[in-house]
């Protein structure tokens, strides 16, 4: 099942980024990014109390401080996420961030090593998946600047092409990719229903730290207009954090299931030139293609 897990996880979170990339890429408002936060807080305090009064899940202050580095690393690069929105496109944002499960699966067969039983055709499947992402990332980075320039026109938005707007998603990348490698090891010890709730309630403790900053601190107003696609997003960034705890919890395929999920970036790509009117090369083309037919052969390997 942690082929169809993983899957499901990746369409959500593609979900989450776009409406997270509407909700936040107002460039005026420069607290829209500690708003996202507070949005993806309250749904995942929500989705945390269903699992706990209703679904009977198990938690305490232990296993939310087991689970608290995962926790701390995860939140810390999707507030830098949200923060980078508002300075790059999705296009180029999303393929740059999710380059970090390229990082999670070096690290997991260097330190796991491969199995006997581990078929080459399952080594070349994630190859195509890693590259892909990393290729996607490269050639957005790597872009004519008149092509890129027609890319903004399209959509009416324009960004300044700068190291600060590279840097954002570069960083979460390298913050994501501890938090999943990390979080494979601690779900070793832990329940995944309990650590996803843990991981829900710290979340939401980080959202009302926001929501107080933002609001009582900061006396700025909260739209209803403009916080409808942050908590769209954030019900989407739910229910991908759900199906994302079982994929990795099968942790003798985590070196697959990570690169899988970090795909959700191509995704991420179609939805921002179908909807945000971002435009894609025949080279964009061609990593989605490769980064699929990684997928397609995980999931036959599976089957």
């Amino acid at each position: 099942m942690w082929f169809w897990f993983a899957l499901i996880a990746l369409l959500c979170w593609s979900g989450s980024d776009l409406f997270s990339k509407i909700g936040c890429g107002d460039g005026k408002d420069k607290y829209s990014h500690l708003k996202m936060v507070t949005a993806v807080g309250v749904v995942m305090g929500l989705h945390a109390a269903y699992e706990i009064f209703i679904g009977g899940v198990e938690i305490n202050a232990s296993v939310i401080m087991t689970y608290l580095p995962v926790s701390a690393l995860y939140i810390l690069s999707m507030a830098i996420g949200y923060l980078g929105l508002r300075y790059i496109e999705l296009s180029i944002s999303s393929p740059i961030c999710n380059s970090s499960g390229a990082i999670v699966a070096v690290l997991t067969l260097i330190t796991v090593g491969v199995g006997d039983d581990l078929p080459p055709v399952a080594l070349v499947a994630v190859a195509l998946v890693c590259l892909g992402v990393i290729g996607l990332g490269v050639t957005e980075a790597r872009e004519d600047e008149e092509l890129r320039r027609a890319r903004q026109d399209e959509s009416n938005r324009h960004y300044a092409k700068s190291w600060i707007a590279i840097l954002i998603p570069i960083v979460y990348c390298l913050l994501d990719a501890l938090g999943t490698f990390a979080d494979s090891r601690v779900l070793e010890v832990l329940n995944e229903d309990s650590a996803n709730v843990a991981y829900e309630l710290t979340f939401l403790a980080v959202g009302l730290l926001c929501l107080i900053y933002v609001v009582l601190i900061k006396k700025q107003p909260l739209v209803p207009r403009q916080e409808a696609p942050k908590y769209t997003g954030a019900i989407f960034e739910t229910i991908g954090q759900f199906f994302y705890i079982y994929a990795l919890a099968d942790t003798e395929h985590v070196a697959f299931a990570a690169p899988i999920i970090s795909a959700y970036c191509v995704a991420s790509v179609i939805w921002s030139r179908l909807f945000l009117k971002e435009k894609l090369s025949k080279k964009h083309y061609a990593c989605i293609a490769v980064v699929v037919a990684g997928i397609i052969i995980l999931g036959v390997l599976d089957i």
